[in-house]
């Protein structure tokens, strides 16, 4: 790759890009009321279709910014390759980002590269990784927003913040995590939970996805709670060197 941050945008802990060999996997975030894709979230693999957790065991501090580099980047070439028109969801390590500004360099360069649609991008952060200082990812999110990217709050109620994230930061999109999906059908806790956060969703005009849906009965009661958008198994499991298309969704 030419577009190369500088040691200034990366905390002076940028390595080579290269160094990391991956692949990117897909998997659809879908409309269930419109019966369309919303987006595609990019997951990222090893060179031959390895675990997440095998290429995420190989993160370290020292790499930790050449790593979440390298996954915009794949992300975004493959995502062109593959000609993509919905939106792109991108994971990012927000304990990655020094500095908002120079990290997204690297992120338009790939877009204009690849000519794939920069505002088609949504950044999704993980509640389940430990924020180190929230002023810090308010900056990033902000310069995010200034650039035209949604930002989405991922594995919420999962990890370390719950609800004050959501305080703090108002991202566009909610990704409530499977621990309060799975068998919800079964536990009126859970369902109380969903439907509070809903409420709240529309308060604050954000959009709500489930993921980890398995199963129709969870579908079911999650619709029930005025949920539609939706990622999971039930619809689809990720996909390499490819885009799972409409017509391939059990609509259900």
């Amino acid at each position: 790759m030419t577009d190369f941050v500088s040691p200034t945008g990366c905390g002076g802990k940028c390595a080579d890009r290269s160094e990391f060999a991956l692949i990117m996997a897909f998997q659809p975030v879908v409309d269930i009321v419109a019966k369309r894709i919303y987006a595609y979230e990019a997951l990222v693999r090893g060179p031959n279709g390895e675990s997440a957790a095998s290429v995420l065991a190989q993160v370290n501090d020292q790499n930790r910014y050449s790593f979440d580099q390298a996954c915009r980047v794949k992300a975004i070439e493959t995502a062109a390759a593959l000609g993509l028109t919905r939106r792109l969801n991108i994971n990012f390590l927000p304990n990655a980002v020094y500095h908002p500004e120079a990290c997204l360099r690297v992120t338009l360069a790939a877009a204009r590269k690849f000519n794939f649609p920069a505002d088609l991008i949504t950044f999704e952060f993980a509640e389940s990784e430990h924020i180190i200082d929230r002023k810090h990812l308010s900056s990033i999110i902000q310069t995010y927003r200034g650039q035209g990217f949604l930002t989405a709050l991922d594995d919420f109620g999962a990890g370390y913040a719950g609800l004050s994230l959501l305080a703090d930061f108002q991202p566009d999109i909610i990704k409530i995590d499977r621990a309060l999906v799975a068998d919800i059908d079964q536990d009126k806790p859970r369902q109380a939970i969903i439907a509070g956060l809903m409420a709240t969703a529309q308060a604050l005009d954000l959009l709500v996805v489930a993921e980890g849906v398995e199963r129709q009965e969870e579908l079911a009661v999650l619709q029930s709670l005025g949920v539609s958008h939706f990622q999971g198994f039930l619809f689809a499991r990720p996909a390499i060197g490819r885009l799972i298309p409409d017509d391939e969704i059990p609509w259900l």
